[in-house]
């Protein structure tokens, strides 16, 4: 009989929020399998990889290195199992997604709102439909940055859902102080103190953002994990987060085509891990490690 949780539950969630959010694990472990079996046995060599089949085994290794144990078990593992490992890591990732969405919806409304003034209207903690280019706040942060959210038609378009943005259309609460450059698209971005913010709340535990002395003692994610610095794709995913949080849609969903979620978070991804961005990229870390 399995153990109540399997520990791959846990690994799953890691792997979630800072390797891969929306990814198919059956088959990035059969393809990273059959990857390594084949260099392996010098069937192909590493220059040989496409740069698909590089990318795949290398979040293949990230995945291992969280369990080292798992390697072993993969390589001799039947079918079954290595759907059962897949299931598991999956569960962890979606039960981590499903957490995150339902704690930053109502702590977000604290961070988006301007000190010393309340939100008007005000807006609630459960219920989102409210949110999105439906209120001025929200809005103006989920307002695409090359669009002017002071715009009162750019505003009624977006309200009327005859404008939805899609996920490469980056909205404004990624940039630092809210600001864009036009010139220098890199200037601020993924440097907001939202992001930063909702950051803290995933992986530091939620209480280091309350400025209070009651401090939760239970570790966070980071923590947890062993996690001492930001990833590229934990940076993408609390965007996203963020970015859902933000919206008036009420359920997470990978396919919803008008938050597009999955697009932006891989839009987001793209850039941070394209080799020709990597000097910025670079900076970047540094400032969030900082």
């Amino acid at each position: 009989i399995r153990a109540k949780t399997d520990p791959l539950v846990h690994h799953g969630r890691h792997f979630g929020r800072t390797i891969r959010a929306f990814c198919r694990v059956q088959a990035l472990l059969k393809q990273g399998l059959a990857l390594t079996v084949q260099l392996e046995f010098g069937q192909v060599s590493d220059d040989q990889l496409t740069l698909a089949e590089a990318k795949e085994l290398r979040l293949y290794k990230e995945l291992l290195a969280l369990s080292p144990p798992l390697e072993e078990r993969l390589l001799t593992s039947s079918e079954e199992e290595l759907f059962y490992v897949a299931d598991m890591i999956t569960k962890g990732a979606s039960a981590a997604r499903s957490d995150d969405t339902r704690t930053l919806k109502g702590s977000i409304l604290a961070w988006i709102t301007p000190s010393n003034t309340l939100l008007t209207p005000p807006l609630s903690k459960n219920i989102k439909t409210d949110r999105g280019f439906y209120h001025e706040r929200t809005g103006e942060l989920l307002c695409p940055a090359t669009m002017d959210w002071n715009d009162p038609s750019t505003r009624d378009r977006l309200r009327s859902g005859e404008l939805i943005p899609s996920g490469d259309q980056w909205p404004l609460f990624l940039y630092q102080n809210y600001e864009y450059d036009a010139d220098d698209p890199w200037n601020g971005l993924l440097r907001s103190s939202l992001l930063v913010t909702a950051y803290k709340h995933v992986f530091t535990s939620p209480s280091s953002v309350e400025k209070s002395e009651n401090r939760s003692t239970r570790s966070g994610n980071a923590r947890i994990h062993g996690m001492t610095l930001v990833t590229e794709a934990s940076i993408a995913y609390i965007a996203t987060q963020a970015r859902f949080a933000l919206s008036s849609s009420p359920v997470f969903s990978r396919n919803d085509t008008v938050t597009d979620s999955e697009n932006f978070y891989n839009s987001l991804l793209d850039l941070l891990e394209d080799p020709e961005e990597q000097t910025e990229v670079l900076a970047l870390k540094i400032w969030w490690n900082r």
